[in-house]
């Protein structure tokens, strides 16, 4: 069941994975190729909640499903989002991943008390997980560091720094 929320809520509930995503692959110095696939991971873990927490009525609507019969509806809402996210960026003036990174913990602290307050507790731990789960692929999918991929760490001390920050703003 989802739960009585305002559009921009949700719109705040379904881009959060994303920035989440978007911070981590921006917390250190990756590289072009790294940040690619970073950024890839994102995508593919923010997708994931759909198979992921099948019986999850919040994520399930928050996540278009590319297989779902309606593909016209489903690319309305991924644009929908795209759109609000990009104008909430460009109304706040976020220009710098430092910024993006403030405002994705923002975010991520509004969300925590949302989840708390408005959503039952298990689909709001089930979110939480997702989350954080993006944050995890996200961080594990290119090296920091080192020379064409080579040497270097899987998992950045910025990368931990901000993927610490984000459980405890997120509460999870």
């Amino acid at each position: 069941m989802i739960p009585n929320l305002s559009e921009d809520e949700l719109m705040l509930l379904a881009t959060l994975p994303q920035a989440i995503g978007s911070c981590v692959a921006t917390a250190a110095g990756s590289g072009v190729l790294g940040t690619g696939k970073e950024l890839f991971a994102s995508g593919q873990a923010v997708m994931a909640g759909l198979k992921d927490y099948p019986d999850n009525a919040l994520i399930q609507a928050l996540v278009p499903d590319p297989s779902a019969a309606d593909k016209h509806g489903e690319l309305a809402q991924a644009r929908a989002t795209r759109d609000w996210a990009l104008a909430r960026l460009k109304e706040r003036n976020i220009r710098t991943p430092a910024q993006m990174a403030a405002l994705t913990l923002e975010d991520a602290r509004a969300v925590a008390l949302l989840l708390d307050s408005r959503v039952e507790p298990a689909q709001a731990a089930q979110y939480r997980q997702w989350a954080m789960s993006v944050a995890e692929k996200v961080a594990m999918a290119a090296t920091e560091g080192g020379f064409l991929g080579f040497g270097g760490t899987r998992l950045s001390e910025a990368e931990q720094a901000l993927i610490a920050q984000l459980r405890a703003a997120l509460g999870a």
